[in-house]
C-alpha cells in the first residue's frame, strides 16, 4: 500500500478519446505537495506518511505547528494529511510528489467534502415523490408525510429519514477512472465528477477494490527523480 495525494478540484471539463466519444473528467491540480512527516511502527505503532499542500501564514498555526514546520525547513502548509502506507513505502520528509504518481488507466478513490445544500425538503434531500397533486391534499404537496404511529410506537425511529441539513460530507467516490496526466502543469484528468466546491482540496488514492495499476511506480512518483531523469535526455538531444 503506497501513499496518495493531496489535490485541488478546479473544475469540470471534457475530452476526446480516439474514437471521438466526448468524455467527461474533472481537473485536479498537483502542486507543491511535500512529505511533511513520518510515522514508524517503533516510534509511533503505525506506518503512514504525513503530506502537506498549500501554503499559510505561521502565525495562524498552534505553536506545535509552528516548531514542526521550522524544525524540517518546510514552509507551512494549508492542508495537512496522513496516509497508511506499508513499512517499504516510507518516503524522506521534504520530498514532493508529482501528477505522475498515477497512470492513465489507473482505478483511483477520491474523498471530499460534498457542496452545503443547507436546510433542504424530503423531497430534494432524499428523492421522496411527495403527496398527490389532488382528493384532498393541500399546502403540504411536497411533505415527507407521517413519520410514526401516535400510541404504537409512540415515538420517531432513529435515521428516519426527514428534512434536515443536506451536503457538507464527506464522501468517497470510488473507481474513477484517470483519463490522462499532465505532469509539466500537475493536472490528473479523472472521469466523471467528484465531490465538493471548486478550489477544495481532495484526497486521490489507489483504489483498495481492485488491484494497483501495474505501471503505477512505487512507493511514489517524486519530482526530484522525474526532474533527474529527463536531464540527460535533453543533454543527448543537444
Amino acid at each position: 500500500m503506497r501513499t496518495g495525494l493531496i489535490a485541488q478540484k478546479l473544475g469540470m471539463s471534457r475530452v476526446f478519446d480516439d474514437k471521438g466519444t466526448s468524455v467527461p473528467v474533472t481537473v485536479l491540480l498537483v502542486d507543491n505537495c511535500q512529505v511533511t512527516g513520518v510515522r514508524t511502527d517503533e516510534k509511533n505503532g503505525y506506518t503512514a506518511v504525513q503530506l502537506g499542500v498549500g501554503s499559510r501564514k505561521a502565525k495562524n498555526l498552534a505553536k506545535a505547528q509552528r516548531e514542526e514546520m521550522a524544525k524540517i525547513k518546510i514552509e507551512p502548509k494549508a492542508k495537512l494529511v496522513e496516509f497508511r502506507v506499508d513499512a517499504d513505502a516510507l518516503l524522506e520528509v521534504g520530498a514532493e510528489l508529482s501528477a505522475e504518481h498515477f497512470v492513465p488507466g489507473q482505478l483511483v478513490d477520491v474523498v471530499g467534502t460534498t457542496i452545503g445544500r443547507g436546510f433542504a425538503g424530503a423531497m430534494k434531500r432524499h428523492n421522496f415523490g411527495g403527496l398527490r397533486a389532488s382528493h384532498g391534499v393541500s399546502v403540504s404537496h411536497r411533505s415527507h408525510g407521517s413519520t410514526g404511529g401516535r400510541q404504537d410506537p409512540g415515538r420517531v425511529f432513529k435515521n428516519k429519514r426527514m428534512a434536515g441539513h443536506m451536503g457538507t460530507v464527506r464522501v468517497t467516490a470510488q473507481n474513477l477512472t484517470v483519463v490522462s496526466v499532465d505532469a509539466s502543469q500537475g493536472l490528473i484528468l479523472v472521469k466523471g465528477n467528484v465531490p465538493g466546491n471548486e478550489k477544495t482540496y481532495v484526497l486521490v488514492s489507489d483504489a483498495v477494490k481492485v488491484a494497483r495499476h501495474k505501471d503505477a511506480p512505487y512507493p511514489a512518483a517524486l519530482k526530484s527523480s522525474a526532474a533527474a531523469e529527463s536531464a540527460p535526455a535533453q543533454e543527448s538531444a543537444e
